[in-house]
């Protein structure tokens, strides 16, 4: 909750940097969230980047016409990702997804697609 230094300005920035910071604190810090309204970069630990669950809006969905029931799948967070884990269920215009173990620097804006096997589910813009 306090200010470390000044920065580049938001665009320079990614979830889950860590190189070009420009921040000497004695231990590794790590781009944690980018609030581009108040022009801020939130730093903190690599385990802070951990997230156990995501929302997902802008649907698209290609398996099936809706997702009525939870169900299992796996969620690729990031391109040559393998992918995690996790649940997803549809609350509307929304996927909640809770992943089974923890998942490194999920980024606002990235797009979560989902798969069950080979088979493409859907996906959609992260929240």
């Amino acid at each position: 909750g306090k200010i470390l230094g000044k920065h580049k300005g938001y665009p320079y920035y990614t979830v889950g940097q860590r190189k070009g910071l420009e921040i000497a604190v004695g231990h590794p810090l790590y781009v944690l969230e980018i609030r581009k309204e108040k022009n801020e970069i939130v730093l903190g630990t690599k385990n802070e980047l951990l997230k156990s669950e995501l929302k997902v809006n802008n649907i698209i969905l290609s398996k099936y016409m809706q997702i009525s029931d939870p169900i299992k799948v796996t969620t690729k967070v990031r391109y040559r990702n393998q992918g995690s884990l996790s649940e997803i269920k549809q609350k509307g215009d929304i996927i909640e997804v809770k992943f089974d173990s923890p998942v490194s620097a999920i980024t606002p804006g990235q797009s979560a697609v989902f798969y069950e096997g080979e088979d493409l589910v859907g996906g959609g813009v992260i929240m």
